[in-house]
């Protein structure tokens, strides 16, 4: 079985890897991918059914992953709006449950790759209530004056459960390199593009250094417990306040058949990208 090297991968070289060579014949047995609507979804049209309300998309990262690698075997469990909790225990979705997604791990998995955090700490709910707050003074900050610090220490206490992920990943696939991707960045550092995409101008720049610092988080502790983090946010110019043809991720009126406010395909094929780039 291949081995990567446990390194970090380097921001530096997140432009240059988007035009990576395709793997092939890795020789990964197989591939299991775990995580929420960042890794599950891509196009709308190419959403599988298994269950529908994980939104699992045949064009998502991991898919990507797979076509470059080429495993002998791969397994999509990802499901959007999962949470840590929901991979050891069933996720109440349309036409679901999702099972539990660790049952995918076998002792012959040999590649894992998960996305996960991002909903633990109330994503969906910080980017609805700072839109709404956005209407309140659409110049001023008014969504960090309203956490106050909050979603530091969510992110804090997420760290830790991050460590744990992966040791319970390896206690169930002991032979499996582990990848663990964070997420693309939602808006830009700074500036923004109020009110087609309601954030505060305020705001930006500190809802972009908490995604940096959810997405630092996430691979610090993950890097620790022994796996590689694929920092996904570190490349800017293709946030939602970008043209359509720029854009990464979809922004609360999306420009192409994709999800709001998440990855459309082109998004996708980067982390996958990376992703089979880091592995190597």
């Amino acid at each position: 079985m291949p081995r990567m090297s446990r390194a970090v991968l380097p921001a530096l070289l997140a432009s240059a890897l988007l035009t990576a060579p395709a793997a092939a014949d890795s020789g990964y047995q197989r591939y299991v991918a775990l995580g929420d609507s960042f890794a599950a979804v891509g196009t709308l049209t190419n959403i599988r059914t298994d269950p529908i309300g994980c939104a699992r998309a045949t064009d998502n990262y991991p898919s990507g992953v797979a076509a470059r690698i080429q495993p002998e075997q791969f397994v999509d469990v990802t499901c959007g709006g999962a949470r840590i909790p929901d991979l050891t225990s069933p996720q109440d979705v349309t036409g679901g449950p999702n099972p539990a997604q660790f049952d995918a791990l076998t002792p012959d998995t040999d590649l894992v790759t998960v996305s996960i955090g991002g909903n633990d700490v109330g994503f969906g709910e910080i980017i609805s209530t700072c839109a709404r707050l956005s209407l309140t003074d659409p110049f001023g900050a008014p969504c960090k004056a309203h956490y106050d610090g909050e979603l530091e220490r969510r992110i804090a206490a997420l760290g830790p459960r991050i460590t744990e992920v992966v040791e319970q990943i390896r206690d169930r696939s002991p032979r499996a390199d582990i990848v663990v991707v964070g997420y693309l960045r939602i808006l830009p550092p700074r500036g923004g593009c109020w009110p087609v995409v309601p954030v505060a101008y305020g705001d930006v720049p500190h809802f972009a250094g908490i995604q940096d610092l959810l997405n630092a988080t996430i691979g610090r502790h993950a890097t620790a417990a022994g796996a590689v983090f694929v920092n996904a946010g570190v490349t800017t110019g293709h946030d939602v306040c970008q043209l359509p043809h720029l854009k990464w991720v979809e922004g609360f009126i999306p420009t192409s058949l994709s999800v709001p406010v998440h990855p459309n395909a082109r998004g996708q094929a980067h982390v996958a990208s990376i992703t089979a780039a880091a592995i190597g």
